[in-house]
């Protein structure tokens, strides 16, 4: 019981920490996780090694993966790929389904690309189409930050979905498979949402181009072939090594396994991505190759001191003797998939960052998951799915993407609040009550 207060004290500091006195999340936590080291009686060194390590091991895991998912994403917006995509959406589901086109949009461009940066890159594309289908901006951004945020806490190679895997052991293919399916559902409830609630708000569009404006400002459009391809080859890239390790070994043993389990490893495939996102820069910009490719490594250092600094967080949790405490607990009581969603929500609704709940609930998981019955590949996978259920519940003024979404959409905090908290929760609850179902199937 000692440490789980030391835990909930920890928490409760980071919040007042963060917002009162509004200090920089990785910070806070580096301090932290000293802090609550030190107070649950781990050694001095010991203390120090861990942080380090856990910091280490977390960039390690997934630091060039959010490197490289930056910078596609800053070259997506830069050679308008990320118009295409949303142009081409917008033909295949119809001109007058714009705001399901900016859901469909988000939820790929959340796959390799942080939601924050995705609003980013989407926000001018968002206006001009809310301008030109004469619909509220609101709505829109509703329905953009839900798709965006259904693949960035369920999909690898996000990086809080990614890390989950690496932390819990499952097969990273099955968990795009299952992230992929479980995120649809959260993304058409987001529309809905965006539909029914967002269309009260009235915001208008002010638009700082026209879609014709945004067109002419980037000349030749990219084929749209071209444009989706940084973002599914290293998904299909990374299925493939997962089909490679399966027992049957379909691909065999030797050289061609050898292969894809080295072309599919998510570090290889995004670096791939890279490379064909290059190819998206015509030749009268390629001066700016470099200058584009710095800004996507700038704006990813943010993520990356905040994800390091959950693995040092989690690395001190997983030293100390928490999980027989919670599991002797909890294990009577049956909760199964609910547990780990519940973790992940108060932790994400006290922090802020979807990705350090991930990170530090599943961190929380790992000695739990034999005791609690999770031990098939996919019981592995559902956990991470309640995990990232949980992560997305909710986001309110203590999460960077919040303030991203509601600045970006020119709301007001009210506004905020009834828009992107609302539909985080719903997203969030609708999740887990779905991955709750495929328990009851799949989990014996």
């Amino acid at each position: 019981m000692f440490y789980l207060v030391v835990i909930l004290v920890a928490v409760i500091l980071m919040i007042l920490a963060i917002q009162k006195f509004h200090l920089h999340p990785f910070i806070v936590m580096t301090v932290i996780s000293i802090l609550v080291g030190l107070v649950c009686g781990l050694g001095t060194e010991d203390v120090i090694k861990t942080v380090k390590s856990g910091f280490g091991s977390i960039m390690g895991n997934i630091g060039i993966v959010i490197l490289c998912g930056t910078i596609i994403g800053t070259i997506l917006e830069k050679t308008g790929a990320a118009l295409t995509m949303a142009n081409s959406i917008l033909h295949l589901v119809g001109k007058k389904r714009s705001i399901l086109t900016m859901a469909i949009t988000g939820y790929i461009t959340g796959i390799p690309v942080f939601c924050d940066s995705g609003f980013v890159i989407l926000s001018p594309i968002m206006r001009a189409l809310a301008a030109q289908s004469d619909i509220s901006l609101a709505v829109m951004a509703t329905a953009l930050s839900g798709g965006l945020y259904a693949t960035h806490c369920l999909v690898p190679p996000t990086p809080g979905p990614i890390a989950m895997a690496g932390t819990l052991n499952a097969d990273l293919g099955l968990t795009i498979l299952v992230g992929l399916v479980v995120s649809i559902p959260a993304t058409l409830v987001a529309y809905i949402y965006a539909r029914r609630v967002s269309g009260k708000v009235q915001i208008p569009a002010n638009p700082e181009n026209t879609v014709e404006e945004l067109i002419e400002k980037y000349g030749k459009l990219p084929g749209a072939a071209h444009s989706f391809a940084p973002i599914l080859l290293p998904i299909v890239l990374i299925a493939l090594k997962s089909i490679s390790d399966f027992p049957s070994a379909p691909f065999g043993s030797g050289a061609v396994k050898n292969f894809f389990s080295f072309i599919g490893n998510p570090v290889v495939a995004l670096i791939l991505g890279v490379f064909i996102a290059m190819t998206l820069i015509p030749k009268s910009e390629s001066k700016n190759t470099l200058k584009w490719i710095t800004e996507g490594v700038t704006n990813s250092a943010g993520i990356l001191a905040i994800t390091g600094a959950g693995g040092s967080f989690g690395a001190i949790i997983q030293k100390l003797p928490i999980a027989d405490v919670l599991s002797a607990n909890l294990l009577g009581l049956g909760v199964g998939v609910f547990l780990p969603f519940i973790i992940a929500a108060l932790l994400k609704c006290a922090m802020g960052a979807s990705t350090v709940a991930m990170i530090t609930t599943s961190a929380m998981m790992v000695p739990m998951m034999d005791s609690l019955g999770f031990t098939s590949p996919i019981a592995r996978v559902l956990v991470i799915m309640a995990i990232g259920a949980g992560s997305m519940t909710v986001s309110h003024a203590n999460d960077s993407y919040f303030w991203v979404v509601s600045q970006f959409s020119d709301m007001d905090t009210e506004q905020a609040y009834r828009c992107q908290t609302g539909m985080t929760g719903v997203m969030g609850i609708t999740t887990i009550v779905i991955v709750f179902l495929m328990s009851l199937i799949f989990v014996h």
